[in-house]
């Protein structure tokens, strides 16, 4: 044998080696874990879910990879409303595997479960929901309602091919514009009802204020005017008298010619 190819022999060896020895294994990523099949054994093995990093295997079996990190999915969907109205519905599932059980997942359904089990579902779901519903509901006054009830029957329906629903948004919803003009303006109607409502209540507190004050300035005028008598008015008028005489520039005082006369004061520089 040729010396030269001697020499190169355990270097071929190793190579070969190394390469055999990298294709025998999976690299299982962070936020993944795997699920194991024997190919010439008992199949899916069962009871075990490998966590991240490098697993060892011969070439001929096979490392299934799961993510089960939250993941997103969008859906357009078409759906009609309880009067018949078509609606587009654009709708985010927000979903992950149950990780304790991705082998029973492999064996029931695999790793295209959401095209499988979600997809489907959250389609007709989503239209059994709408029809129960008027365009204008789905639209603004029961949106929340219609998120919510599509979320409870959709977590129910793919609990047991273990799949976890975190939530469900729906996003965006379009309904016919002969509609959505008919809502904008009964929309438009409310708040201008609103607002009129409003200014009727303002002027009505405004009214009721004033006929509290001018009630109150009745009642004053009808206690002031009941302790005023003429035997108090000519006393005043006396009390005035007095002060006015007592001023330095008064110079005449007539008095009345009558008992029920006050002073006449006439003078001044």
């Amino acid at each position: 044998m040729d010396k030269r190819k001697t020499r190169h022999l355990p270097l071929l060896v190793i190579l070969a080696l190394s390469l055999t020895m990298v294709g025998c294994g999976t690299q299982i990523d962070s936020g993944y874990r795997g699920v194991f099949y024997y190919k010439f054994g008992d199949g899916t093995e069962m009871g075990k879910i490998y966590p991240e990093g490098f697993i060892w295997h011969l070439p001929w079996n096979t490392m299934f990879k799961y993510r089960i990190q939250l993941q997103e999915q969008k859906e357009n969907l078409m759906v009609l409303s309880s009067d018949g109205a078509t609606i587009r519905m654009e709708v985010s599932i927000l979903y992950f595997p149950q990780i304790g059980k991705l082998d029973s997942l492999q064996v029931s359904i695999g790793q295209n479960y959401y095209d499988v089990a979600v997809a489907p579902s959250i389609r007709g779901i989503a239209r059994a929901v709408a029809g129960r519903y008027k365009p204008e509901e789905i639209y603004s006054t029961k949106r929340e309602q219609v998120n919510a009830e599509i979320l409870a029957q959709l977590k129910e329906a793919v609990a047991p091919k273990f799949i976890v629903i975190e939530n469900v948004l729906v996003r965006d919803v379009e309904i016919p514009a002969k509609i959505s003009e008919a809502i904008n303006f009964k929309l438009t109607a409310d708040q201008e009802a609103q607002k009129m409502q409003f200014t009727i209540e303002k002027e009505r507190l405004e009214a009721e204020r004033k006929r509290i004050e001018a009630k109150g300035i009745a009642d004053f005028q009808q206690i002031v005017s009941a302790g005023i008598t003429p035997s108090l008015l000519k006393w005043k008028g006396i009390e005035a008298t007095l002060k006015i005489a007592e001023s330095p520039n008064t110079k005449v005082v007539i008095v009345g010619n009558d008992a029920g006369s006050l002073p006449i004061i006439l003078g001044g520089e």
